[in-house]
């Protein structure tokens, strides 16, 4: 079955805490300040992203908590390349469309009966609750 806008939503949340707020504390003491760190920040952030689901079977630890991972439409699990496409050509597109991909993204995840969003028809792939 795949996952809702609730669920997944709750597993970003679910990252961000528990990987986005180490990082930033990490960060403050490499850096030695604000200065930098964002750029520092968003390389592990996006490393964490791009590789994590590619090494644990299309999970990352919010999605593990909450039950659910990202796989091929085939039921295999991603790849780097799929993971590429999935987080840096959609990172593309909601960027040159200011953010409104975004937005129709939540709803398609929201309203769309199989529940994937425009990074999954860009990547062949879809969040599926764990088996």
């Amino acid at each position: 079955m795949n996952a809702g806008f609730w669920v997944r939503l709750g597993a970003s949340l679910l990252d961000g805490l528990i990987v986005g707020v180490p990082l930033f504390i990490i960060s403050l003491l490499i850096t030695g300040g604000l200065e930098g760190r964002e750029y520092f920040t968003d390389i592990l952030s996006f490393l964490y992203t791009l590789l994590l689901p590619v090494f644990w079977n299309g999970y990352t630890i919010g999605k593990r908590i909450c039950g659910i991972r990202i796989r091929k439409l085939d039921g295999s699990s991603p790849g780097i390349g799929t993971m590429l496409l999935r987080n840096v050509v959609s990172g593309l597109v909601y960027s040159l469309t200011l953010g409104i991909a975004v937005i129709i993204s939540a709803f398609m995840v929201g309203l769309r009966e199989d529940k994937r969003a425009i990074h999954d028809f860009i990547a062949g792939t879809e969040v599926v609750s764990a088996d």
